[in-house]
């Protein structure tokens, strides 16, 4: 039995090197989440709205609030990310506008306010349901204050090439900006994110239950192709082989 503890602690250990729970190159650092939950969003950065006016998150952000930190020309998953967040507050039964509010903020200080308009107008035409455009916002600013912005939630994302490597996540934000809790991932169930929101209505901060993390690295700076990472690949193979040995330990027959 010592053996069976031994091997499956050290298959269970290859998780993180398989790249299972990520999909981020294992050589960029600082990219991910460091939760800060509790912590004070900075509501007086000065940011852009779709019209091009200078704005801030301080009057937007008196209701619970998603924040949403993407890039608007991202050719990764942050479309999936909102195209499933627009899927979500179709079925959410509360009353955008007046229960909770979304705003998306882009990091890339190239993306421009009329991208943002026109992202703005196409996620509003894919709701099936009566939403105020002033309940989602898409939002653009400098580099020092999107990174700030960033920062004070623990989102860490890097600039490769003309993409950004970055993770995949919602924040949830009391009235007033208080950080109450992460949504990890692209795909969100309804049930979860009213929760999220109706605690948060409240200030109360809860820890996240699920942890698995994706990040946006999907195309090669140079080549514009997908990028292959063998590392994956012999992670996976890695912990193939252990489990297929861990069966044949535990449950295969005995030879007379």
């Amino acid at each position: 039995m010592r053996i069976h503890a031994a091997l499956l602690a050290w298959a269970l250990s290859g998780l993180p090197a398989a790249g299972l729970a990520a999909e981020a190159s294992a050589d960029v650092s600082g990219v991910g989440i460091v939760e800060k939950l509790g912590a004070q969003v900075p509501l007086d950065l000065e940011l852009v709205d779709e019209e091009g006016q200078k704005t801030s998150l301080r009057p937007i952000v008196d209701r619970p609030t998603v924040l949403v930190l993407i890039y608007y020309r991202c050719a990764g998953i942050c479309t999936p990310l909102l195209v499933s967040l627009t899927k979500t507050l179709n079925e959410i039964r509360l009353e955008p506008g007046r229960d909770f509010k979304v705003v998306a903020v882009s990091f890339d200080p190239r993306d421009t306010p009329e991208i943002a308009k026109q992202k703005r107008v196409n996620y509003l035409h894919q709701l099936q349901r009566p939403f105020p455009p002033a309940a989602w916002r898409f939002l653009t600013g400098s580099q020092a204050s999107t990174r700030a912005l960033a920062q004070s939630v623990g989102f860490g994302y890097v600039r490769q090439g003309e993409d950004y490597i970055h993770p995949a996540s919602l924040m949830i934000l009391s009235p007033g900006g208080k950080l109450t809790r992460y949504m990890y991932g692209t795909t969100y169930l309804p049930a979860d994110l009213k929760m999220a929101l109706g605690e948060a209505s409240s200030g109360l901060v809860r820890p996240t239950v699920s942890k698995f993390l994706r990040f946006c690295y999907t195309y090669d700076p140079e080549s514009r192709r997908e990028v292959f990472r063998l590392n994956r690949i012999f992670g996976a193979l890695t912990l193939a082989a252990a489990a297929a040995f861990l069966a044949a330990l535990l449950f295969g027959k005995k030879r007379p």
